[in-house]
């Protein structure tokens, strides 16, 4: 899924590297645990303190892959559950004119798009996990973080 920011891929990539910024737009994550400057970087663990529905929980963060301004793939864990989670940033240019023969203006855009792959399996005595609404729930979240990172960079100064 993805979104298209009405920000500079700087100020998007801010929003998804400083702490202080994920803990302003995302609703779920309460404080970091252990705070890196170097945050994030390829092999480098992050501890974050965040909810699970009403639940406080601890979520082990260790990126994977860091390609400043274009790309921030980490894994995610919760207890027994893990995450791959991806973010890709790419530039959008809009043309526009002043109404004038000739006249261009050029605005940036970020085309930010968030993929999650999801690959448990929680040994459950007398329950069935339905995979087709655990879908629905990832779908939902990414959603909501996509549309919580836009509101967040295109309400900043």
């Amino acid at each position: 899924m993805s979104a298209t920011i009405a920000a500079d891929p700087r100020r998007v990539w801010r929003a998804l590297t400083s702490p202080s910024e994920c803990v302003g737009w995302d609703d779920r994550l309460i404080a970091p645990v252990d705070p890196t400057d170097r945050y994030p970087q390829a092999g480098e663990r992050m501890r974050w303190r965040c909810l699970l529905g009403a639940v406080p929980v601890l979520m082990h963060d260790e990126p994977q892959a860091v390609v400043p301004y274009q790309k921030l793939r980490s894994q995610l864990a919760i207890g027994s559950l893990r995450f791959d989670q991806t973010y890709t940033l790419t530039i959008e240019e809009e043309r526009g004119g002043n109404g004038e023969p000739g006249a261009q203006s050029r605005a940036r855009k970020t085309r930010l798009c968030m993929k999650v792959i999801a690959s448990n399996s929680v040994a459950l005595v007398g329950a069935v996990v339905d995979r087709f609404e655990v879908r629905r729930m990832t779908v939902d979240r990414v959603d909501e973080t996509l549309r919580a990172v836009t509101k967040w960079c295109e309400n900043d100064p």
